[in-house]
């Protein structure tokens, strides 16, 4: 048996110490702690790596601070688009859907693509038919609204830009969700779940619906997830580029993801960072923006988060 360890992340970005209010930091911390608390719950009594990050990933899509499930950001038409993704490590399947517009909880909805069909990746309106014929939960555009994430549409709006779920210097809002884990039988899992970038066209998916960029696992190399502008992530092949020179180069976990962040993802603009976990439990989370909201709990210590 191997002890478990569990990380996760709530999105990177601009994120401004002056301008985040105390009550907010406590709320998002303790949003954290909680998230890991579900996880190694389910670790400790020797459940399975996939069934710890589905849980930590539902619990921070159910909670509005968060861009993913209730708290997504709004597109350029003032609607949502999930994208979601979730990967084995120990038999690399996987499942994916994007720019879905209705599931409560997108990342059950990869991973019922995953298990009961042949394929890795839904999108669209037809996400949403088949999480429904799944039995998944739909909700209506009301259920996704915070009053928060119009503001900062608006704002986008005006600066004709499309930005980060914490892409202006405001008062610390939350983003995407992420989670990679070790659980006791020695097998990794990766789970990632946005509603994007604020503005975006109706319609874009990102590197977290993607497998390679987004999100990888694989029991050989390690698990990642990531953060922060899609687009540079994709370009880059970020997740899987770890885990390739994790296994080919010799490189240390922590060389390959630093590398990645710090060196292969600003040439094409990329902001934001990464959590990753291999099967000895050795964790690296580098961002390269002005913050990332994370924490992780290894078996044994105490649970860590931060935010800067």
């Amino acid at each position: 048996m191997s002890p478990y360890a569990l990380a996760i992340h709530g999105g990177a970005g601009v994120i401004s110490r002056s301008r985040m209010t105390p009550e907010r930091e406590a709320e998002s911390r303790a949003e954290l702690r909680h998230a890991l608390a579900i996880g190694e719950e389910i670790l400790a009594a020797s459940g399975t790596a996939l069934d710890a990050a589905t849980a930590v990933t539902v619990y921070l899509e159910d909670c509005p601070l968060f861009n993913a499930g209730r708290g997504s950001v709004f597109d350029a038409e003032g609607n949502h688009g999930f994208d979601a993704s979730i990967m084995d490590g120990s038999n690399r399947k996987c499942g994916a859907i994007a720019a879905a517009r209705a599931i409560k909880n997108p990342i059950l909805a990869a991973r019922k693509v995953m298990e009961e069909t042949p394929h890795i990746l839904l999108a669209g309106d037809l996400a949403d038919r088949f999480a429904q014929e799944q039995g998944l939960e739909l909700a209506p555009p009301s259920y996704f609204f915070t009053t928060h994430r119009r503001e900062q549409l608006k704002r986008a709006r005006e600066a004709k830009q499309v930005v980060l779920d914490h892409g202006f210097d405001d008062d610390g809002a939350t983003g995407t969700v992420g989670a990679v884990v070790l659980d006791k039988h020695g097998n990794l899992a990766t789970t990632n779940s946005t509603g994007g970038m604020t503005n975006k066209l109706p319609g874009r998916a990102g590197d977290s619906a993607l497998i390679g960029s987004g999100t990888w696992a694989h029991n050989d190399t390690c698990a990642v997830c990531t953060t922060g502008i899609g687009e540079a992530f994709i370009r880059t092949n970020a997740a899987s580029r770890v885990a390739a020179m994790v296994e080919f180069s010799a490189s240390t976990l922590a060389d390959a993801a630093h590398w990645v962040i710090y060196a292969d993802l600003p040439p094409v603009g990329g902001s934001g960072g990464l959590i990753a976990l291999n099967r000895w439990g050795d964790i690296t989370m580098p961002f390269n923006s002005g913050g990332m909201y994370r924490g992780y709990v290894k078996e044994g210590e105490e649970a860590k988060v931060a935010i800067w």
